[in-house]
């Protein structure tokens, strides 16, 4: 159908996914959907930079492809690579694959140009893909006629602390692959012919969905792929813990597959609940069981849900790479006589939040009450965490936890709707309670997107006025979160209060 062409990294590592997407790549592109996050190119651009000034010995060239073009830079690449000099993102290409590797470092063997080759990774570990990248870049390599010697993939140390100052010496944590890299050329060079064999094919391969289409990376062809297959009402993909490796290749060989079509021996009690109730449109609700489950009443009580970010390079003193650190809380209180109180704390001024968030939640969660949230472990971890980072406070933070009731146990134990679809996170529960849902928010939405919009404020790229519409957003959401608990507790408690805010306080730190 066409030419041999040099393929890009991208292509290839689609190529080892799947090769219907590699050929829909290089023939109709029109087709894909985002699958990706925009959050996670950011976070690799930015430490990509970061190496680069790590790395740089003072002489070192980056290629900045966007400014030069895909000729010039693959040219300047090149002369560089005579030239014996450091390059960030040199373009390689030859033996059928081009790629940019994120440094070359000239290293010195007896006179001649030597090279180290380094992969920079966001992960805080060495996973098969980028093993799989590194593979192929120095297959490229080595076709080109470079002489590498070193291979290594640096990748994120997750023990490392900041100290301040600008000084990241010791986030990257070196691996070293060269042997592997290099005892992988034949491999890597039949993953590239056997690409080029797909490419030129006059129709895109015959290959059904599976879990291939979100491993390693999901796939942006998904919606094309599954257009023309049988929808089913209720899919078996529904079913929640899919650990059995019996029911779990069941599934997985066909996507399509109806919830009905799984015998009832081979699920567990959770699962045959689920089943029965989707397939009949019945809610289970065991409503003795919810109330126990909520131990004896006291007042006040307390409803509480934290937002946290992870950074991959961080920007305070004493914090590490994907710490999580708490941004922002919401507080709802009730009162003996069912009146609410909301508390909002959210700090986006750019200054390191934990000190005033685990002061504002001492002050504002009292002595005694319950203090109910939905997955304990979550609340728990990041307190214990404030309790380390505050000795001082280490009494009172560790209280609370002793007072976490948590209700996503309750909810998965004595209630399901068919609505679920197979999910007790507090978005599912919410609506199938009678509550509002949460796609009813503008723009925030999810714990992820909460996070992401919180790193954004900070960056010196947010507007002003982006800045404040997404504290309004951030506020809104996590209220919602504990306003969502409110409406699980009265359906298991058996009460009816009213959820009109009668007294808010604000703890909003303005940047």
């Amino acid at each position: 159908m066409s030419s041999k062409r040099n393929l890009s990294k991208s292509k290839i590592v689609a190529y080892r996914q799947c090769p219907k997407r590699l050929w829909l790549e290089a023939h109709r592109p029109e087709l894909r959907e985002d699958a990706g996050s925009e959050a996670v190119f950011k976070r690799g651009k930015q430490l990509g930079e970061l190496a680069q000034t790590l790395y740089n010995d003072g002489s070192a060239e980056l290629i900045d492809v966007n400014a030069l073009g895909f000729e010039k830079a693959f040219e300047r690449s090149a002369e560089l690579l005579k030239e014996n000099k450091m390059i960030f993102e040199a373009g390689l290409q030859a033996g059928g694959a081009l790629a940019f590797a994120d440094v070359m470092k000239p290293i010195s063997k007896k006179g001649k140009s030597k090279w180290k080759m380094i992969e920079v990774k966001s992960s805080t570990s060495v996973k098969d893909y980028p093993r799989d990248d590194v593979a192929l870049q120095c297959y490229v390599a080595k076709e080109m006629g470079v002489d590498v010697k070193e291979v290594a993939l640096a990748h994120v140390n997750s023990a490392f602390v900041y100290e301040g100052a600008g000084n990241y010496k010791g986030l990257l944590q070196e691996e070293d692959l060269t042997q592997e890299a290099l005892e992988r050329y034949s491999e890597a060079k039949q993953w590239v012919d056997e690409a080029q064999q797909v490419c030129a094919l006059e129709v895109e391969p015959d290959i059904t969905i599976g879990n291939h289409c979100a491993n390693p990376f999901p796939c942006g062809f998904y919606a094309y792929c599954s257009a023309g297959l049988e929808e089913v009402d209720h899919p078996a993909t529904w079913l929640p813990d899919l650990r059995s490796k019996s029911v779990k290749a069941l599934v997985e060989e066909d996507g399509s597959l109806e919830m009905e079509a799984i015998p009832d021996s081979m699920l567990n009690e959770r699962q045959l609940r689920v089943k029965h109730c989707t397939l009949n449109n019945e809610t289970y609700f065991d409503a003795e069981g919810a109330k126990a489950g909520l131990g004896i009443q006291t007042y006040p009580a307390y409803f509480l849900d934290f937002e946290t970010a992870s950074l991959t390079i961080p920007i305070w003193v004493g914090t590490r790479p994907y710490q999580q650190v708490p941004f922002q809380f919401s507080l709802h209180v009730l009162n003996a006589q069912h009146e609410l109180s909301h508390v909002a704390f959210l700090d986006i001024s750019g200054a390191n939040p934990c000190r005033d968030f685990a002061s504002a939640l001492i002050a504002h969660c009292g002595s005694e009450g319950p203090i109910y949230v939905y997955n304990r472990a979550f609340e728990a971890r990041i307190v214990r965490d404030l309790a380390k980072l505050f000795p001082e406070d280490e009494a009172a933070l560790l209280a609370l936890i002793d007072r976490f009731v948590d209700l996503l146990p309750i909810a998965r134990n004595h209630f399901y709707h068919p609505s679920q679809h197979g999910s007790w996170s507090i978005k599912a529960v919410l609506p199938a309670v009678g509550g509002p849902d949460y796609a009813a928010l503008e723009g925030i939405q999810d714990g992820g997107a909460a996070a992401e919009a919180f790193t954004y404020a900070l960056s010196d790229d947010c507007p002003a006025e982006e800045k404040q519409l997404i504290k309004n957003q951030l506020l809104l959401y996590c209220e919602l979160d504990t306003e969502a608990m409110i409406w699980v507790w009265e359906k298991f408690a058996g009460e009816k209060i009213d959820k009109t805010v009668n007294q808010r306080i604000s703890l909003v730190n303005d940047a």
